[in-house]
Parts: C-alpha cells; sequence; structure tokens
C-alpha cells in the first residue's frame, strides 16, 4: 500500500537536482516541451501556444514561462510545431535527449512538459491507445541519470495505459527525486455551481454523468469523480475492484441499485444541453464505470454518448438526507477556456518546483481506467485491484477556477 506520506514527500520534492546543483538559472524557468505532434486543436495546441503566448482563466495572462526547445514525434500535415518556433524563436531537436540538453552533455532546463495525446498511433486488443508516454518518461529520466540532475515534470493526462508502465514511472520520481505532476483539466475548469466539499465530509455514494470515447474521455470522466470524492471522511484509500458494463447491462444494473438512478438525475439536472426524453431512449450504447473503494464509497461513471456533451456530478453525504452536485464547465473549441485552469496549474508547478495537487489522484486514476478496459474486453467480469490501494490527502485548498468566464468562450 502506497503511504500516506507519498503526498508530503512529493510535495517536499527537494529544489536541486540529485547532484546538487540547482537548475534554475533565469527568471521565466526553461522548458522542454515533450510532445506527439502539434496541431491545430491538438494538446500540445491548446497547452503549449497557451504557456508560450498567453490565456485568459478569468484574468488574462501573460507567458511566465520560457519554452526553449521542443521534440515532436510526427509531423502530419497540419503541423504547427515548425511555424511556431520559428515565431518564437527555440529550436525544434531530432532527440528527447537532445531537447533537453540543448545538445549539451547536461540537463540544461528548468522542467519538462509532456504531451504524448493525439497523433497517428495504433490502437490494441482492450481499444487503448498505444501512445508512447512510457517510452518518452523513459528516456527523459535516462537524461535525468546521465546528467546528475532533475526537473520538475507535467505528463498530460493519464500516466501509461499500461499500470506496470504508470507505477515504474511514478516510482522514478520518488528514486530520482523530482517533482512529478499529471491528470486532466476538468479538476481545474469552473463548476456551476461552485461545489467544492469541506474536508471530512462524509461522502458514501457519487455518480458523474459523461460522454466521450471509453478510453480518452473516460480518463477525464474518472478524474471528475475522483477530484470530489478524493475530499470524503479519511481521505483517499485507494480502489478495492471496478467492473465495466455496456449495453442493456447498464440500465439493469441501474434498476437494481436505486441511489444510482437517483444520483444520475441530480447529476442531468445540471446538464442545460441534452437531448429530450430519457437516457435510454437516448443513449444506444451506453458505458457504466462501476468503482467499489476500500472504504466502503461506491462510485458510478455514465457514458451517455448521443444524450449529453458535458460533464456533471452528484454525490449522496451520509447521514445528512443531502445530495450535492454540479457541472463541470467545457467548451470544446477554442479558446479552449476549460483548459486554462490546469495552464495555470502547470505554469505554478514550474515557478514553484513543487506538485499543487498530489500526483497519486492520477496513478490512481490510470490504475482504475486500465483495470477498467480489462474489464470491458473481458465482458464485464469484475476485476479486483489490489494493487489500487493509493492512500493519499487532497489539498486543503480548492484550486478549481472560480470567477469570470473569458466572454469569447461563455456563449
Amino acid at each position: 500500500m502506497l503511504s500516506r506520506r507519498t503526498l508530503l514527500r512529493n510535495a517536499a520534492a527537494t529544489l536541486i537536482g540529485v547532484s546538487g546543483r540547482n537548475l534554475i538559472s533565469s527568471a521565466k524557468p526553461k522548458i522542454a516541451a515533450i510532445l506527439t505532434a502539434y496541431y491545430p486543436s491538438s494538446h500540445a495546441d491548446v497547452w503549449v501556444t497557451a504557456l508560450l503566448e498567453g490565456y485568459d482563466n478569468g484574468q488574462p495572462r501573460s507567458p511566465s514561462l520560457e519554452i526553449v526547445s521542443m521534440y515532436t514525434d510526427q509531423v502530419p500535415k497540419n503541423d504547427m510545431s515548425r511555424a511556431i518556433a520559428a515565431k518564437h524563436g527555440f529550436k525544434i531537436f531530432p532527440k528527447i535527449s537532445d531537447a533537453l540538453t540543448l545538445g549539451k552533455d547536461h540537463l540544461a532546463v528548468d522542467g519538462v512538459l509532456l504531451m504524448a495525446e493525439h497523433g497517428n498511433y495504433p490502437v490494441n486488443e482492450r481499444g487503448q491507445i498505444l501512445y508512447p508516454r512510457y517510452e518518452f518518461y523513459r528516456q527523459i529520466v535516462d537524461v535525468y541519470r546521465q546528467s546528475g540532475s532533475t526537473a520538475p515534470l507535467f505528463c498530460d493526462k493519464h500516466l501509461s495505459y499500461d499500470w506496470s508502465k504508470a507505477k515504474w514511472m511514478y516510482d522514478q520520481s520518488h528514486e530520482l527525486h523530482f517533482p512529478l505532476m499529471a491528470g486532466s483539466s476538468l479538476p481545474f475548469t469552473w463548476r456551476q455551481p461552485p461545489l467544492e466539499f469541506d474536508l471530512e465530509t462524509p461522502i458514501d455514494k457519487a455518480v458523474v454523468a459523461a460522454y466521450g470515447p471509453k478510453e480518452p474521455y473516460g480518463f477525464h470522466s474518472l478524474e471528475a469523480l475522483q477530484c470530489m470524492v478524493e475530499r470524503r471522511a479519511g481521505g483517499e484509500t485507494g480502489i478495492a475492484a471496478v467492473q465495466c458494463l455496456e449495453g442493456p447491462q447498464v440500465w439493469e444494473w441501474t434498476d437494481h441499485n436505486a441511489w444510482a438512478k437517483t444520483l444520475l438525475g441530480a447529476a442531468l439536472d445540471r446538464v442545460n444541453e441534452r437531448k429530450p426524453g430519457t437516457p435510454q431512449e437516448n443513449t444506444p450504447e451506453p458505458i457504466l464505470f462501476l468503482l467499489d473503494y476500500d472504504d466502503g464509497l461506491q462510485g458510478a461513471v455514465y457514458v451517455l454518448n448521443g444524450y449529453i456533451k458535458d460533464w456533471a456530478f452528484a454525490a449522496r453525504i451520509q447521514g445528512r438526507n443531502e445530495i450535492a452536485s454540479t457541472k463541470f464547465w467545457s467548451r470544446m473549441v477554442k479558446p479552449w477556456s476549460h483548459a486554462t485552469g490546469l495552464t495555470y496549474q502547470i505554469e505554478q508547478f514550474y515557478l514553484n518546483r513543487r506538485p499543487n495537487y498530489p500526483v497519486e489522484r492520477s496513478l490512481l486514476t490510470t490504475g482504475a481506467l486500465a483495470a477498467l478496459m480489462d474489464s470491458s474486453y473481458e465482458k464485464a467480469r469484475r476485476i479486483e485491484t489490489p494493487h489500487l490501494k493509493i492512500a493519499y490527502r487532497a489539498p486543503k485548498e480548492s484550486l478549481f477556477n472560480t470567477g469570470r468566464i473569458p466572454p469569447a468562450a461563455s456563449a
């Protein structure tokens, strides 16, 4: 079982590399961007462009970091990387190691941004896209080891499609003492209404209504659930088992679990744009992620493609006869204002050289998603997950966006 102290170790990660050499050398931290591909509307465009040119997360923000190098694994016909590198005066290197060392023999950047999302990559028999996060990460760690210095590393979305690879990635951050952060944008976007549970709130049931492809958006849905329930009484202790139901099984299970039907209704009440009628009538291929937590909490994520294009949350507060609910605000069009909360967290991570929230959240959701994809592949088999006894505490402060939504994206 991962110790509750892991979050404290992460927060206290050393400000210098393993060699003792301080890497900070300028007012703006120097960042290497390691990408699969950079084209319009890709994750690289959403975040790297914002870090280069500024963004608005409720107030306009100018760049506080300096991207000094880049690696792109693929260069499609609509590539943006070459033009933006010329515009901002940095070099695109042919190897990851060179992007981190700037062609020298030691680490020469203050932070690494790993975005291995989008691009043309194979899909395995379980329906998982084989993005090379782990392979890129290994090359980054090799540079850390060889140079005797480390730097904060942000990994976009989940750590890997494979649990053993993800756990190795997490372990490396502790072995080499470098700050690691990962995850989805959803925990940091606006919430309507702005719901945040007090720490130690006695949550015993929770539901997320969601949409999108099973694996790529499934991670977002799990992060939406986890960022809310991790604040419950006793803190996070891990997930004991998961199961993925699909098709008619979803509604059969729901009919036998009144709490889930009630909470799903409360979550859907927060969604303004949904098709007339019921989710059963409008969702040709429903998907349901079931999560049984170690401490007895039950979570359910309904993927309702065809009915909604939003994420919403509802939970039952034990002993209070109370249901709390909210919607995670999103607009999947430029300027992608829903993503700016995470942009701000990434900036602060590099500026302060410590995680703003526990990477254990994303380790847990990474492992849960991998097990759920196994369950789906194995025809809804319940998967026991003793390896997901991951304990941590949520940060006391709320980190999601508040205040005004940028006008250009509010329509």
